[in-house]
């Protein structure tokens, strides 16, 4: 027997065969963005980490870079000065992009064509950006660099337990969530923004800030400025701040509704 091709349904061998965007339908962006996927990264990140947490593996990770004598990558200029400091400053120069695009439009991120969007947009990233050092600002957990067992005074305390039991480590503290990793994650925005008229162009953009975002993490890691999730709770900080934002702000730009972003909540 042999195959009919010509049929919208192909047959072979007697077999029936349906054409693969009948099985797997395109993704499709409606103005609310995607509520399901948006929520279940929200939903599955926080379990995750909560069984991260749970479990203490954030010491074990650590005690692979560091010992009594410290983290032999913590001054060292790959970690230090390029992915610490430089990170930083290509951040900085991120942000001033953003801001030119307010002005004139970048051809990288040229879809978003409505000034207010425009501005919303920079205005979410800043507001990524500021939101984990600020509650940085309220946590008593100490960094492990800190820790007694790398040569610090501290005790090791869950953050969970700064938190909610008001234990204290007996160290500077200030240490959770990751600040240096919001120098990428803080852009999360722009992916939510750009997502609806350049779908491409935005996951693109997504998987450069995880990229990036985790490179950053690695490199506090190494050199013992955090554990590894601080990282992913900045993560997911972010991502939680950009739904938000999006739901109280962004889907009310213009009659489009140009955002993208949402968990579906009215």
């Amino acid at each position: 027997m042999g195959c009919d091709s010509a049929l919208p349904v192909t047959r072979c061998c007697g077999v029936q065969f349906f054409p693969m965007s009948a099985v797997f339908p395109p993704a499709r962006f409606t103005a609310q963005g995607r509520p399901h996927v948006d929520g279940a990264v929200l939903v599955w990140g926080a379990a995750l980490l909560l069984v991260w947490d749970f479990l203490c593996w954030d010491r074990d990770v650590s005690r692979w870079f560091g010992d009594a004598s410290g983290f032999v990558w913590r001054e060292a200029w790959v970690t230090s000065s390029l992915l610490h400091q430089g990170g930083r400053i290509l951040a900085w120069c991120m942000v001033a992009l953003l801001v030119v695009h307010c002005w004139r439009p970048l051809p990288l991120i040229s879809a978003t064509q409505n000034p207010k969007l425009r501005i919303l947009m920079l205005l979410a990233v800043l507001l990524c950006m500021a939101l984990v050092p600020t509650l940085k600002q309220f946590n008593a957990t100490s960094c492990p660099w800190d820790l007694r067992e790398f040569g610090g005074t501290a005790n090791y305390v869950s953050h969970w337990e700064t938190m909610l039991r008001g234990l204290q480590d007996s160290g500077p503290g200030r240490c959770f969530p990751s600040g240096h990793a919001v120098a990428a994650f803080g852009f999360i925005p722009v992916y939510f923004a750009l997502r609806r008229d350049a779908p491409k162009r935005a996951r693109c953009a997504l998987w450069t800030i995880v990229l990036m975002g985790l490179v950053f993490g690695v490199a506090q890691l190494v050199r013992g400025a955090h554990y590894l999730s601080h990282t992913l709770w900045s993560a997911w900080l972010c991502w939680l701040l950009a739904v938000c934002l999006d739901r109280t702000l962004f889907s009310r730009t213009g009659p489009r509704r140009l955002s993208g972003f949402g968990l579906g909540l009215r």
